[in-house]
């Protein structure tokens, strides 16, 4: 792979073991999106430990990384008497509240297409590999493929402005630019979707899920408060994995309809039990 590609591989999907703190940031996220996000209440430092704990992460790893999120400023502590307990910040409550708002309703609705594509020449140099990462970043979280170095697409024309925002964001503004149309009579559309995104590799991805989770009948109690964890920890990584391509552009029977079904009804079957069971061990602290 030269330094002007991107490595795009989709990871396995299975999220069940995490290590290490970098880990167990990202399942802590998890939690506080899910439980602490819909309510006010702050959350004492040993409810997370005993959901972190059923999620095979170590004490030292889920200490390790409440310290890095509040560092992060996603969170701040709170003494009560030897006590700790933690709070969403401001800033933490709108990047969750964000995030909740793409996951819980992605996948379900696709947009008819009017075959127009959205094009943009970004050319960071290998210089800036940073604001380089940062840019992919961006663009991969607004739904755009890069099918060649330096070339970003997406069928959703109405995303420029998102693109936009990252762009000036990142001071590239000068030397960024766009086009929007159908694709012309040169090349391969189907092997332009492909290199961009790479969907043998989303659609294995969607299938893990599907194997995962599809048919799980938890019990109450900290086994569904755990599995909805897992459920929703693993759903959030296909935001920035799949771009929602229109229909026309997917194969037969895309697997990712499916994967979408299966979320959503085992987050609506297992929500009021798994909120009941957070309820229940933020009470008892």
């Amino acid at each position: 792979m030269s330094h002007d590609e991107e490595d795009t591989r989709v990871p396995p999907v299975s999220l069940r073991r995490q290590r290490g703190a970098g880990g167990a940031k990202a399942l802590l996220l998890t939690v506080f999106g899910e439980f602490v996000l819909p309510h006010s209440a702050p959350v004492w430092t040993s409810t997370l430990l005993h959901v972190l704990a059923g999620l095979d992460v170590e004490e030292k790893s889920a200490r390790q990384a409440l310290t890095r999120l509040a560092a992060d400023r996603w969170i701040v502590s709170e003494r009560v008497g030897r006590r700790v307990r933690w709070a969403l910040t401001d800033h933490g409550r709108a990047l969750l509240t964000e995030g909740a708002e793409r996951i819980y309703s992605f996948g379900r609705d696709r947009e008819s297409w009017d075959g127009r594509w959205l094009v943009l020449l970004a050319s960071v140099p290998e210089t800036k590999r940073d604001l380089r990462h940062r840019l992919r970043n961006g663009l991969t979280w607004a739904g755009m493929g890069s099918p060649a170095p330096g070339v970003w697409i997406s069928p959703h024309v109405s995303r420029e402005p998102e693109a936009k925002q990252v762009v000036e964001s990142l001071g590239l503004d000068a030397e960024v630019l766009s086009f929007c149309g159908p694709f012309g009579g040169i090349g391969s559309e189907s092997e332009m979707v492909e290199q961009a995104w790479h969907l043998g590799e989303l659609a294995a991805a969607y299938e893990d899920f599907v194997r995962e989770f599809a048919g799980m009948r938890p019990a109450p109690g900290d086994e569904v408060l755990l599995d909805q964890t897992r459920l929703v920890h693993a759903w959030r990584r296909f935001p920035r994995l799949d771009p929602q391509l229109p229909l026309d552009l997917l194969p037969p029977h895309w697997i990712g309809v499916r994967a979408a079904n299966v979320f959503k009804d085992l987050h609506r079957q297992w929500h009021d039990s798994a909120q009941a069971r957070w309820a229940e061990l933020a009470a008892n602290g």
